[in-house]
């Protein structure tokens, strides 16, 4: 039973408030994780843009050199 201090009830809402207070903290939480995971994979799609770019590079210096060694030996 809730006790009588001071000529007021005692409250007996704050398990309530705290719980809410606990599912704004964990929304605002899962928003700033979701925030950061965008980021990550944005990051991770130019590294991937990157990492082609480099394949294709070393794939055209490749087939380069072996045009090369091509015309010097028919030359």
């Amino acid at each position: 039973m809730a006790e009588t201090r001071y000529g007021f009830e005692a409250f007996d809402c704050a398990p309530a408030l705290r719980l809410e207070a606990h599912e704004r903290v964990a929304g605002l939480q899962f928003e700033a994780l979701n925030k950061r995971l965008e980021r990550i994979e944005l990051m991770i799609e130019r590294l991937e843009r990157r990492l082609w770019l480099t394949v294709y590079g070393v794939v055209g210096v490749v087939l380069a050199q072996a045009a090369q060694s091509l015309l010097q030996v028919n030359g």
